[in-house]
């Protein structure tokens, strides 16, 4: 068999997500002289800690061809409902996790039943638990920040001096969910139903079941982004998630998952999201006003998907 020759633009193309990642890592060190500094570099990881969760439990609804775009109000709704538990109501951190974590499943839950079993659009169904999300978030707060700076445990979550549990736990999760997607049947289902739901419906397999198990991994995922983001101020907000769906669009999208379903990689959504918050952080280095990010934002998930269709041409024509 002859042997294939070593084509540099195919590998460019094909491992896109980690070239972009490597580049914008050297343009960043060499535009800004702080930013290599281990300050700078913590604070990248407090900051994706939960980022990076809820573009993952995007991912596994991506990957049945379907959105969640109700992300950012479960992260807002569970950490709101979690924090008034401690403030007003006396509760440990513990009881308060255990709450938020069941807002989140029962918010996935929700979206799951209207998706799977409704036969709902996803985007008009998250759009929707979206703005109930909000609308409870404010409901919870009254309108006002929520804090806790007074409650020792909420404050150790993003401590330096217990090695910032936060960035651990969000290591743990996605060792996690990398070896679910890779090797567990369920990665594997997942993905056929979105590939080919069809198929796996004839192979007897309940792909409604499925479906509906990612919107809950979502919306559980959403949740303890929820308590990771509010560590870091000890202060919960109906704002908190506000945009992060489109930053876990993004994350997974510049990852190479594919908006139809069917393909994705947990490992490549976060090094998605790390290019996104490399991006923010150069901004944020160089002054750049919060509202030009945005722009730059969208139009990286333009490029993004660019770049997608131009790896699925390269892949369909080896």
């Amino acid at each position: 068999m002859k042997k294939k020759k070593f084509n540099v633009k195919d590998f460019l193309i094909g491992n896109n997500t980690y070239v972009i990642f490597l580049v914008l890592f050297i343009v960043c060190a060499l535009l800004s002289s702080t930013f290599l500094e281990p300050v700078n570099l913590v604070n990248i990881c407090l900051q994706q800690s939960g980022p990076i969760l809820v573009a993952l439990g995007m991912l596994f609804v991506v990957l049945t061809g379907g959105i969640d775009l109700s992300v950012g109000a479960v992260t807002a709704l569970s950490s709101c409902c979690a924090y008034v538990l401690m403030r007003d109501y006396g509760q440990g951190l513990g009881a308060a996790f255990v709450v938020a974590v069941l807002i989140g499943l029962a918010m996935g839950l929700l979206n799951g039943i209207l998706v799977a079993y409704g036969k709902m659009q996803g985007f008009v169904t998250t759009l929707a638990t979206l703005s109930i999300g909000n609308g409870a978030a404010l409901i919870v707060s009254q309108g006002a920040p929520v804090r806790c700076s007074n409650i020792p445990s909420v404050g150790a979550m993003a401590s330096k001096d217990y090695g910032y549990p936060i960035v651990i736990g969000c290591v743990i999760i996605i060792v996690i969910m990398a070896l679910i997607q890779q090797y567990t049947s369920y990665g594997r289902i997942v993905i056929a139903c979105g590939s080919n739901s069809t198929a796996v419906q004839l192979a007897g397999i309940n792909v409604k079941r499925y479906v509906c198990s990612c919107y809950m991994v979502s919306g559980l995922l959403a949740s303890i982004a929820g308590m990771f983001i509010a560590s870091r101020t000890q202060t919960a907000a109906s704002t908190l998630g506000k945009g992060g769906e489109l930053d876990a669009i993004a994350a997974c999208v510049i990852g190479g998952a594919s908006l139809a379903g069917g393909k994705g990689s947990v490992i490549k959504t976060v090094i998605g999201a790390l290019t996104i918050a490399l991006i923010s952080n150069i901004m944020n280095l160089k002054g750049v006003p919060a509202y030009p990010q945005e722009i730059v934002k969208g139009c990286i998930i333009i490029a993004a998907v660019l770049l997608q269709i131009a790896t699925d041409r390269t892949e369909s024509a080896v």
